[in-house]
């Protein structure tokens, strides 16, 4: 493969591998949701993993009831008050999944080549012989000969506990299947995934909605996560949910994709949708495993051109119980990053896992050893060209700030906003150096009460890679001509000197509206 096409600066000096790797105040551009559970709630768990480098703090509400998840949330915010670490909230929806019913918690023990039954008379009591599920409509979506894969962490991809059956016969409601391979199923809930098989179940359920409502919309959450994401129009339908809870109208919706269905119509769900979480896990199964790599380059390069942030999940599996991830995990976070990603999003491994913050840790430090060798003179130009022209004069500004900052080695942008716009796109353009984010709230009304805008659009911006948001005294107007805009650029900076990113006698540039033009300044330091 010629070098042109390598998204890696060529060439790797060989001591430079064996350098250590140096600690900063941003562990790496690229950020890292954390879900917090059983093993990462405590205020001083969640503090060192905001301390590791987690930005974004996800919610999954296919367990645990809301009382508990605002338990966390509330220890959550003492942390962010500890660290003085800004930290935004995502709450991951259920959506349709499919789930086994074992009231009893008993041990299932399946044997290979034996018959098995699935029922949706959740009255039954599960055993080895009969599954109870949580859908009625199985037996007319599935075929003989369909695969059907059952697990309690199904998807975690290093699970010894999943089984995978073959659908032999449908009787009534009921489904017959073959056991394919021998596995004892322990716990209260499996998931059920059936491979490239259409479930007609509403992708926001009315149990998503009612959680969204009494536990999202009051803690107004900064993203949801839409599982199960198919079309563009389950997008559009969670977002005219969102809108008639007033508080939720600028939370972001991140869709998806899990399978096949979304796949499919990948490119008006990313049309749509603030951004895009691909749930590798459902999609190691539901496609075959050599086009796994495939879809996710694809994926990201179209994200990328979008200017809408990427998530990539399962990275490093093995970390839920080791200190360590294997060599092809490290191998597989790197090459995320260079594929384009914008956030790593770890699951079961700080969730359920025993080193939640270590497992952070690590993430972050091979993030940003993959950052170092990423393309970005590729990267840019093919943005360039991809975008084409007549550009808008927002994105000239922002590839132009770019370019300013590589071509005079600065050693961070300084971007000036108030919707957030201007920032995540001088990030699409993926700089080799931190955008700083200066977020100017704004006094809007609803005719009852005056409130200021811009604490959602700091925090959603800590999802985006390289991009680190600071909110600004409201008095300061993000267009003005006077002094006051020279105090707020003196903030930022002295925020800058204090986290270390930028030194005497750097370079900054600096983008901002002066009336109703935009700026690009190159400032040089003094001591």
């Amino acid at each position: 493969m010629h070098s042109t096409n390598l998204l890696l600066e060529e060439p790797i000096r060989m001591a430079s591998i064996l350098e250590p790797s140096k600690t900063s105040f941003f562990p790496a551009m690229t950020k890292i949701v954390g879900t917090l559970g059983p093993k990462s709630r405590s205020v001083d768990t969640i503090s060192s993993c905001l301390k590791a480098g987690m930005s974004v703090a996800r919610f999954d509400f296919s367990w645990g009831d809301p009382e508990y998840h605002q338990e966390t949330l509330e220890n959550l915010k003492l942390a962010i008050k500890s660290t003085k670490k800004l930290c935004a909230v995502m709450l991951d929806t259920v959506g349709p999944e499919l789930q086994v019913v074992n009231k009893s918690e008993a041990s299932i023990s399946l044997e290979e080549n034996g018959t098995v039954v699935l029922t949706p008379d959740q009255g039954q009591e599960a055993s080895s012989e009969l599954l109870p599920i949580n859908f009625s409509g199985l037996s007319k979506a599935v075929k003989p000969g369909a695969t059907i894969f059952v697990g309690q962490y199904l998807f975690t991809g290093s699970e010894t506990t999943s089984v995978w059956l073959e659908v032999s016969q449908i009787k009534g409601d009921d489904v017959v299947c073959v056991i394919k391979n021998t596995a004892t199923l322990a716990g209260s809930l499996f998931t059920l995934h059936c491979s490239q098989i259409h479930i007609d179940l509403p992708t926001l359920s009315d149990e998503d909605k009612d959680v969204i409502r009494k536990w999202g919309a009051p803690n107004k959450i900064d993203f949801l996560s839409l599982s199960y994401t198919r079309h563009a129009e389950d997008v559009r339908q969670a977002r005219e949910f969102l809108s008639k809870l007033g508080d939720l109208s600028q939370t972001q919706i991140f869709a998806k994709i899990e399978n096949v269905e979304g796949l499919n119509h990948f490119d008006e769900i990313l049309q749509e949708a603030d951004g895009i979480i691909l749930s590798r896990g459902n999609l190691g199964i539901d496609l075959p495993p050599e086009k796994v790599f495939l879809f996710q380059k694809s994926a990201l390069h179209k994200c990328n051109m979008a200017g809408k942030p990427a998530v990539v999940t399962r990275v490093v599996d093995s970390m839920t119980d080791n200190l360590r991830p294997t060599r092809a995990e490290a191998t597989d976070v790197a090459n995320a990053v260079l594929d384009g990603s914008d956030a790593i999003l770890l699951g079961a491994e700080t969730l359920r896992g025993l080193y939640p913050v270590e497992t952070i840790s690590i993430v972050g430090k091979i993030c940003a050893e993959a950052e170092k060798v990423f393309n970005q003179d590729l990267y840019f130009k093919r943005t360039v060209k991809h975008v084409g022209e007549p550009m808008t004069h927002l994105e000239s500004i922002a590839s132009s700030a770019v370019r300013a900052a590589i071509k005079v080695k600065a050693s961070v942008i300084i971007c000036f906003t108030s919707s957030g716009r201007a920032a995540r796109l001088i990030a699409k353009y993926r700089p080799t150096m931190p955008v700083l984010s200066v977020v100017i709230p704004r006094l809007k009304t609803n005719q009852l009460r005056w409130s200021f805008t811009g604490a959602f659009e700091a925090r959603q911006s800590l999802i985006v890679r390289g991009l680190f948001p600071m909110l600004a005294d409201p008095r300061h107007p993000a267009e003005s001509t006077s002094a006051t805009n020279e105090s707020v650029l003196k903030v930022a900076l002295d925020h800058g000197k204090a986290s270390g990113v930028i030194k005497s006698h750097d370079r900054v540039v600096v983008c901002q509206k002066v009336g109703d033009s935009s700026v690009v300044k190159i400032l040089e330091l003094d001591d």
